[in-house]
């Protein structure tokens, strides 16, 4: 970790034409403490007799780079590391649960967080957030582990550490988990006014809305200037015996429609082998969201998570504009960040 830590910040954000917030320098200046405890010497280790935190926990509102200054932060650590989704790292660790014989619960949790300290000594969680009960009674035992290896974690999220499953069921089983992140992580959040992701003023028009005759021409004119030359093709992607079509795949460009990926029964997993052969993604007919479906807008949450993660750029069609979108009542909050998301993915070059 260089001395000039805050100066290497500035500088990147100079370089890449982004304003730096106070509050912002104040988040690496947190950094670089975490970092000087947890990863200083050896030496300096043995001699002291100080119990170092070893998580730092980033929350806040969408847009206010959150991810920007520990993408910064992870590319400065000179350790093995891993940056995974939580969505994904959670997955890894379902699966390996069902490939292993013995189904004792605290020795899958063990193996399964040895294997990981054999890869990484700091695992960076991209937006953090538990919606699964599944995963909700599992964390507790499985993140105790992980500390308990002296493994390092720094997290995103847009909800501070007490309010993760806020309204999910058997809460109580949750209650260790909020105790152990609590207990071991440096908690800060991040509060800027304006969405630095929506302030590019030569923001490209790659969201269309709404949907009419004019937007479908503008779409499909879009999509035949990118797809020039390039051959098509029909792909079948299988997950866990189930089959999913691409119809229109350019090589590497792909087209869906809103309802093809929202309406069925997919999750992160099922995503993320959808996309692992797109480098850009075109998606028709969002539609404005309610509570009567919000199963529908919570796959749109995930799917959008995982284009994000995996840096790929966007078009879109809607009804309405980016800032007219409604919610349910449930799922107001992840969404903030999705609309956010999608002002990123739909102008990035």
């Amino acid at each position: 970790m260089p001395k000039t830590f805050e100066k290497d910040f500035i500088s990147y954000c100079n370089n890449q034409e982004l304003e730096v917030n106070p509050n912002q320098i104040a988040v690496i200046k947190k950094l670089e403490q975490y970092h000087q405890s947890n990863f200083k010497s050896f030496f300096s280790k043995i001699f002291s007799k100080q119990n170092f935190k070893k998580g730092f926990y980033l929350f806040g509102g969408v847009g206010v780079g959150k991810t920007m200054i520990l993408n910064f932060y992870f590319d400065q650590i000179d350790q093995k590391k891993l940056r995974q989704h939580f969505n994904e790292f959670m997955l890894s660790f379902h699966n390996f649960v069902h490939e292993r014989k013995d189904k004792n619960e605290e020795n899958v949790i063990n193996q399964f967080v040895k294997n990981i300290k054999s890869k990484a000594s700091l695992i960076y969680f991209d937006e953090f957030q538990v919606t699964n009960i599944v995963d909700a009674m599992i964390l507790g035992k499985l993140f105790d582990q992980i500390f308990k290896e002296d493994i390092k974690i720094i997290v995103t999220s847009n909800t501070k550490i007490s309010e993760l499953y806020k309204d999910g069921l058997q809460q109580d089983q949750f209650k260790p988990f909020i105790k152990i992140m609590e207990d071991q992580s440096i908690e800060h959040e991040l509060k800027i006014e304006d969405d630095y992701r929506k302030s590019n003023d030569n923001q490209k028009q790659r969201y269309f809305y709404p949907l009419n005759q004019e937007t479908n021409f503008k779409i499909n004119k879009f999509f035949r200037t990118i797809t020039k030359d390039k051959n098509q093709s029909k792909i079948t992607v299988n997950v866990k015996g189930r089959d999913f079509k691409i119809e229109n795949f350019y090589e590497g460009i792909a087209r869906f429609n809103f309802n093809d990926l929202c309406d069925q029964n997919l999750g992160a997993e099922d995503y993320l082998e959808i996309i692992k052969n797109c480098k850009f993604i075109v998606i028709d007919q969002i539609p404005q969201f309610n509570d009567t479906n919000s199963n529908q807008q919570q796959r749109f949450i995930t799917l959008l998570d995982v284009i994000y993660d995996k840096d790929i750029s966007i078009a879109v069609t809607s009804n309405q504009s980016l800032d007219e979108f409604t919610s349910s009542r449930l799922l107001e909050k992840p969404f903030k960040r999705t609309i956010s998301r999608l002002y990123e993915l739909t102008s990035r070059e």
